[in-house]
């Protein structure tokens, strides 16, 4: 087994590039089974609103003679790095991490899981899978909601659940399909992978349509403009005919380009202007007009 981090955050608000970390959350689990817990209140340098207070519990007080994230950043870098990064709804907790890293001068990355999609992959038959739900459902522990060890410890519950209601091949295969490369159009240069930023910003999609060539395609905004734009090529495409156009836009991709803009304001006025300049194929017709 490698090692894993269970991770939970508490934060100002839900937008990564303008809001910051109040706690930390983290269960750490060795390959020989050792686990260790870390949690650390984080002073956020900006008010924590009254309802982000009523919904963790985190009042300014608590948190006004924490550390800033920066005086703690090597630490938590330290327990993290080369640990298989498992959160509920990951893409939450790893975006405000790596956006309080690289405040910090420091460049993160890792292996992400998300044990939304694997509670979805594990249990298809139910159709909610937040963390209630699966409290719920697997009558996991909860010491307290929406602090943040309690949360990853509930996390960390919830893996040592599926290990046992499933068997070891059925997980290997939900965690194989989330680690799954995406499905790039055989067009489409591989390369790009490892130039996508993980940044807010617009992206363009351009390919062949109706026998003309390098046509725009698409256009759309994002806060991770590298897990936006791999998500339209999943390695595993959704069933139904719904997705059918998705699919044919995504297999029709020729070239990407994009524009980093931090403000996501910014990036939507850009992407509106962009759309009704260009008239992409793909993109919704009230959008184009």
């Amino acid at each position: 087994m490698s090692p894993l981090a269970f991770v939970d955050l508490e934060t100002t608000g839900a937008t990564a590039a303008s809001d910051h970390i109040t706690e930390i959350g983290i269960v750490e689990v060795d390959p020989d089974g050792t686990v260790r817990e870390w949690q650390q209140l984080v002073n956020p340098g900006v008010p924590i609103s009254p309802f982000i207070q009523q919904l963790t519990g985190i009042s300014n007080a608590m948190v006004a003679a924490a550390p800033p994230f920066a005086a703690i950043a090597d630490e938590v870098f330290a327990r993290l790095q080369g640990r298989l990064f498992i959160a509920h709804n990951a893409r939450f907790d790893y975006g405000f991490l790596k956006q309080e890293f690289a405040r910090s001068g420091l460049s993160f990355r890792a292996t992400t899981l998300c044990t939304v999609k694997l509670s979805r992959d594990l249990y298809p038959d139910y159709k909610r899978h937040s963390l209630d739900a699966l409290i719920e459902r697997h009558q996991l522990r909860a010491a307290a909601r929406h602090r943040a060890l309690a949360d990853a410890q509930l996390v960390h519950q919830f893996w040592q659940k599926i290990h046992v209601d499933r068997s070891l091949d059925e997980i290997a295969s939900a965690l194989d399909l989330q680690h799954a490369s995406p499905a790039l159009p055989p067009e489409l240069d591989p390369a790009i992978l490892d130039q996508l930023p993980e940044k807010g910003g617009v992206y363009l999609f351009y390919g062949e349509h109706q026998g003309a060539s390098d046509q725009p395609l698409y256009i759309g905004r994002a806060r991770d403009l590298r897990s936006r734009i791999l998500s339209h090529f999943p390695a595993r495409p959704p069933a139904g005919a719904k997705y059918q156009r998705k699919q044919k836009m995504a297999q029709s991709v020729r070239r990407i380009t994009w524009e980093e803009i931090a403000n996501h304001e910014s990036a939507q006025d850009r992407e509106n202007l962009l759309i009704r300049s260009l008239q992409p194929v793909y993109n919704r017709p009230a959008k184009r007009n």
